[in-house]
């Protein structure tokens, strides 16, 4: 089926659909259940993924994000039910007022229409942002990475079967019939019936929609996130933060790519970082940083203070304080998380006003940033622009709203 055909039947089934909250609910449940029952069937089709891609000569740590272990399907599974469990987001009156001339006024949510989602390789995306769109009324085209496709094939088969148990129209939740480069590009310009459309993964796959689509896009994911360690911070909380931010899962777009830190700070600390790295991170670091730690280290260039390595490699740049700080956050930050350590309160509210980031935090890691640990049980990725939606974006970044307005036979004069 060719693209804007599954688009025109994924909206027409969204426009048909009365889909209450606790249909939802048990569709999602269903799912949950179904996931469990057909381990075997999903571990097949992984293995299948992961044998091809392995001759393709997909490397290991990509083999690992693409691999659907026993306790990953759990996860999966467990996911549906937590996102089932949250409350709806539909039908919630925002704001409500009555004009002197007697009209009632009410801002409700309501569903965004047919979302279409571009990610890459790993799987369990299909399941997350599924699941996610669903709840919030939507319906969704997904559209995976080609490495994953007969995983997410079955992911999406067990959805749709939980749809048709309560009736409903499979076409609430596809996968993209064409994988290819060409029918990406199509669902991005399918502005017929996609109402939005959300990119998920690195800054290639990213850049390339924003600047090919003209269907509405939320951007989401990259990250070239910062510390910045203050004259006044307390060195083993730096530290353990730094550790945490850079070395507990560099992959992900939360984690931390440059350390900033104070050139009163520098003289004790960088030697304790560079310890504390163990040689496991590279370390690329600035000429005053250079003098202090010696020769060994190679030298941070502008291509590395600008990169999103997403591996064990960390830039290290010296600076005059937290205005300079600020700075070189906003000139090279992608709007992700940035954060400072400080006991000065003045220059803590300083960084959290001034660095353009869509979360700032205060002696805290950058790692924090994520649906589930802000309390949204779920992301569908964390948005890097200021319209519509900004951080991690949970149900509520999922729905729009629309104005309901109750008369008794007012005209204007």
């Amino acid at each position: 089926m060719n693209v804007t055909e599954q688009a025109r039947l994924g909206k027409e089934a969204w426009q048909h659909a009365i889909l209450d909250g606790a249909t939802r609910k048990a569709v999602l449940e269903t799912a949950a259940e179904l996931i469990t029952e057909r381990e075997a069937e999903i571990d097949r089709a992984n293995r299948e993924d992961i044998t091809r891609s392995a001759a393709e000569g997909m490397s290991l740590a990509m083999q690992d994000r693409l691999r659907l272990s026993s306790s990953r399907i759990a996860d999966m599974a467990e996911g549906l039910r937590e996102v089932a469990a949250l409350p709806d987001p539909l039908g919630q009156i925002q704001k409500a007022w009555t004009l002197p001339n007697g009209l009632e006024i009410k801002r409700v949510s309501v569903p965004l229409g047919l979302v279409g989602i571009i990610y890459e390789s790993r799987p369990n995306v299909t399941i997350e942002a599924g699941s996610l769109i669903f709840k919030a009324g939507n319906a969704v085209i997904l559209r995976g990475g080609s490495a994953a496709r007969r995983s997410n094939e079955i992911l999406v088969e067990i959805m749709q079967e939980a749809l048709r148990r309560y009736g409903l129209d499979a076409a609430l939740i596809q996968l993209l019939d064409d994988p290819t480069r060409e029918g990406s590009l199509a669902l991005m310009r399918c502005h017929e019936y996609v109402d939005v459309l959300i990119p998920r993964g690195g800054k290639q796959l990213i850049a390339q929609v924003v600047e090919d689509a003209s269907v509405p896009v939320i951007r989401t994911g990259e990250g070239n996130c910062h510390l910045y360690v203050d004259e006044t911070a307390d060195p083993q909380m730096a530290l353990a933060i730094l550790l945490n931010g850079k070395m507990q899962r560099p992959s992900v777009c939360n984690a931390l790519e440059t350390f900033l830190v104070h050139k009163k700070e520098a003289g004790s600390f960088l030697p304790m970082v560079a310890e504390a790295m163990g040689g496991k991170c590279e370390l690329r670091i600035c000429a005053e940083a250079s003098a202090i730690l010696g020769s060994a280290y190679p030298r941070a260039t502008e291509e590395d203070y600008a990169t999103e390595y997403n591996d064990y490699i960390l830039t290290i740049k010296v600076v005059a304080g937290v205005d300079e700080a600020i700075e070189h956050i906003n000139r090279y930050g992608t709007g992700h998380s940035e954060a400072i350590v400080t006991e000065d309160l003045g220059r803590a509210e300083r960084f959290l006003n001034a660095v353009d980031a869509a979360a700032v935090y205060l002696n805290a890691s950058t790692r924090f940033t994520d649906g589930a640990q802000f309390g949204f049980g779920g992301e569908l990725g964390i948005s890097t622009q200021k319209l519509h939606a900004r951080g991690p974006m949970g149900l509520e970044a999922l729905v729009s709203y629309k104005y309901k307005i109750y008369g008794d036979g007012q005209i204007r004069a």
